[in-house]
């Protein structure tokens, strides 16, 4: 889990917590997110008056914004 994204940087590799988002993404993501849950940050999202997201390219070819505690980082060995 990131606690604090604010020490991201663009482009940084990280992967998505499946067990965090299954409450809020349709099923199919879901089954595609855990043959390969990982991502680079492209940037960030206001998603409510007072919290913000995170927006991953993430290697299945698409792209979605996730709150920080459904991601956590990885180091470029992992990514591959």
């Amino acid at each position: 889990m990131i606690r604090d994204s604010s020490k991201l940087k663009q482009g940084q590799l990280l992967k998505v917590e499946i067990e965090a988002i299954k409450d809020r993404l349709p099923k199919e993501l879901i089954n595609q997110l855990s043959l390969d849950p990982k991502g680079k940050l492209i940037g960030y999202k206001m998603v409510d008056g007072n919290q913000f997201g995170l927006v991953v390219k993430l290697n299945i070819g698409t792209t979605q914004w996730f709150f920080e505690e459904e991601l956590s980082e990885i180091d470029g060995q992992d990514f591959l």
